[in-house]
């Protein structure tokens, strides 16, 4: 085996595990981290698809901004076990069901899926950052604009929920 192949496994298992662990752990803290993780993992199959560009992205973008919005998120919610609604039963047996379902669609999908030529690794300059810069920056300029006012108005939103509930606790 190439060190390609047995990286993109370890990095497979690496992410599939992180999964399982963010959807297992019961603090939402713990998620967030573990889902930090699987970002981590997706961003070396990047690098693997000679993808660089999207891999940084994808460390600076996800793993760092929106996982520590997500932090901030649940600090200002202050979950914990306390003020959790209590769980009710039929509803996570139809989740189950639900999720059974889905898993054997996806399976039958995959099955019917014909073999196809392997994906061209470490080849072309189309994931490089000079390529995809310079598109960036000429052809999707406003988009990229439009995406940073969006990004601010969340961190306003965040800002204005949390002042909210202190108003509301300073009253009482």
């Amino acid at each position: 085996m190439s060190i390609i192949t047995i990286s993109f496994i370890l990095l497979s298992l690496m992410a599939i595990g992180s999964g399982v662990m963010m959807i297992a752990s019961k603090s939402p803290v713990n998620s967030i981290l573990w889902l930090i993780v699987v970002f981590f993992a997706i961003s070396g199959h990047y690098i693997l698809l000679n993808a660089q560009f999207l891999a940084i992205v994808n460390l600076i973008v996800y793993a760092g901004a929106i996982m520590v919005l997500f932090l901030f998120v649940v600090m200002l919610m202050n979950l914990n076990a306390e003020s959790e609604p209590p769980k009710n039963y039929r509803l996570q047996a139809i989740g189950i069901i639900a999720g059974g379902c889905l898993l054997l669609v996806l399976l039958s999908a995959l099955m019917m899926v014909k073999q196809q030529q392997p994906v061209m690794l470490a080849g072309g300059n189309a994931g490089l950052i000079k390529t995809l810069g310079k598109v960036l920056f000429t052809d999707y300029v406003l988009p990229f604009e439009i995406s940073s006012v969006l990004f601010l108005s969340a961190m306003v939103g965040a800002v204005v929920l949390g002042k909210k509930t202190k108003l509301i606790e300073n009253e009482n």
